[in-house]
């Protein structure tokens, strides 16, 4: 199995890959990423994050942002460049292909507790400064001002997901 991803690593894109690709892509215009709290390797953020650059290849992103605030956290976590995972992503691996590539170029060797533990904070991060707090609470203010269950970047996350999709807030 490692020597098929080390192989496929090695090849530009070709129209078989181009096709994995659009097909595991998700229409972001009629359905939201996975959440961010979903894990993948252990990782929050991570499966999120491929969701949207495949939809953002595939040109069915939508409103969503590849390489976001959020997407930076796990950006900088790991030391992957955002731009190095877009042309991985590309040659039409699947999410397991995905993972292993992250841990093996990561510049950052992380282990499987310090993943836990950043993945255990960033499912409770709130906003961390005043403008950022501000916007956060009129956002919540716009979704759903009498909801007090709301603290976090994944609350807001869930909650916009969830109703820019027609559920109720």
């Amino acid at each position: 199995m490692g020597i098929a991803v080390t192989t496929r690593r090695h090849y530009p894109p070709t129209a078989a890959a181009w096709m994995m690709v659009v097909m595991k892509a998700l229409n972001l215009t009629q359905r939201p990423p996975r959440s961010p709290r979903v894990r993948l390797g252990g990782y929050t953020i991570l499966p999120r994050l491929l969701d949207k650059a495949r939809a953002t290849l595939a040109g069915t992103h939508g409103e969503y942002v590849y390489d976001s605030l959020n997407d930076q956290r796990f950006f900088s976590f790991t030391g992957i460049e955002p731009e190095a995972l877009l042309a991985q992503v590309k040659t039409g691996a699947g999410d397991w292909e995905l993972l292993l590539w992250v841990n093996e170029q990561a510049p950052y060797k992380r282990t499987a507790l310090e993943i836990e533990q950043w993945s255990d904070w960033t499912e409770t991060v709130a906003f961390n400064d005043v403008a950022m707090r501000e916007w956060f609470t009129e956002q919540i203010k716009r979704l759903n001002p009498a909801r007090e269950d709301l603290h976090g970047t994944f609350d807001y996350l869930d909650l916009d997901d969830h109703v820019s999709f027609g559920g109720e807030a």
